[in-house]
């Protein structure tokens, strides 16, 4: 859960900045335009929460390891018979399993450098090791995800509930003090 939870919940942090930065700043902060964005994601998150993640993919478990491979795997123990059915499912699996190596090259880096920038906003002299930093910690990310992801998952758990309680204690005296914006415009 720390795994599929931790993208999910850092994802939306990029999203939401590439959004309002896109096509000439085509989308600007206003009101409408926030509400726009917040609950495209908000909705995007849900739908892929609550049907992608929890009714298929989690689901899936091929010895403590899950994803696109664990289904590849698991599809291909169902359907044992040489058939057409399997070639397809080998197919949709290499394409899904060429969409992971490109997802699994460039989110760690995505999410792991807007983590460290942000250090940058209280501490602008650090703009020299926020590379080295990110590398270290990708690297190491990388050197522990050998042992399976499902004991990442585990490490990570605790930390994304606590990011999860984090970004509800600071947005909720902001809901307190306007609580109009619960009901919209």
């Amino acid at each position: 859960m720390g795994v599929v939870f931790g993208d999910i919940g850092t994802s939306p942090l990029y999203a939401m900045q590439t959004v309002f930065s896109i096509d000439g700043n085509a989308v600007q902060p206003t009101a409408e335009d926030v509400y726009g964005v917040v609950s495209l994601v908000f909705w995007s998150v849900t739908v892929i929460v609550s049907i992608k993640y929890v009714a298929y993919i989690l689901r899936a478990d091929n010895d403590g390891e899950g994803g696109i491979m664990a289904l590849a795997a698991l599809i291909r123990e169902k359907l044992r018979a040489r058939s057409r059915r399997v070639a397809l499912a080998m197919v949709l699996g290499v394409v899904g399993a060429s969409l992971f190596y490109g997802d699994s090259l460039i989110t760690p880096a995505i999410s792991v450098l807007s983590a460290i920038e942000g250090v940058e906003v209280v501490a602008p002299g650090a703009h020299g090791v926020v590379l080295p930093i990110g590398i270290a910690i990708v690297t190491g990310l990388f050197l522990v995800q050998r042992l399976g992801t499902h004991r990442i998952g585990r490490l990570f758990g605790p930390v994304m509930v606590l990011w999860f309680v984090v970004l509800a204690a600071t947005g909720l005296p902001h809901i307190v003090a306007r609580p109009g914006i619960l009901r919209g415009l």
